[in-house]
């Protein structure tokens, strides 16, 4: 199996985690993608220390990979899971900024519209 986890916070890759913890075994493959913006130093920080998370989180799997782009969320992630022809999409139910509104976000909107593939789309906790 190979998951694609989209994630923009360190909140965001937790939540992600603990969806694959249990799930991801050694077999597996799991590729986390940070999509931020490129001309925010903040972002690019929180999506760097979001990788971290990731790397650290999944070390029972033995192949993760990680990446920080730009872009739109939902264009790079569906661009990404057919480059690295993803068997499932993880994402947060939202942004992982903490001002962020608990509703359903855009791009998981976009994400679930669009995709060929499942996307799963685990809640992000209240900090």
């Amino acid at each position: 199996m190979h998951y694609l986890a989209g994630t923009d916070s360190v909140h965001t890759a937790a939540a992600i985690c603990d969806y694959l913890d249990g799930r991801a075994t050694a077999d597996d493959t799991v590729t986390v993608i940070a999509v931020v913006p490129s001309d925010d130093p903040t972002a690019r920080r929180d999506g760097d220390e979001a990788l971290n998370v990731a790397s650290v989180r999944l070390a029972t799997v033995d192949d993760v990979a990680t990446e920080r782009r730009s872009g739109s969320p939902a264009d790079t992630l569906a661009e990404v899971a057919a480059a690295i022809d993803a068997d499932e999409i993880v994402i947060g139910a939202h942004g992982g900024d903490p001002d962020a509104t608990r509703e359903l976000g855009s791009t998981a909107r976009r994400l679930l519209a669009d995709a060929t593939l499942p996307v799963v789309v685990v809640p992000i906790p209240d900090l």
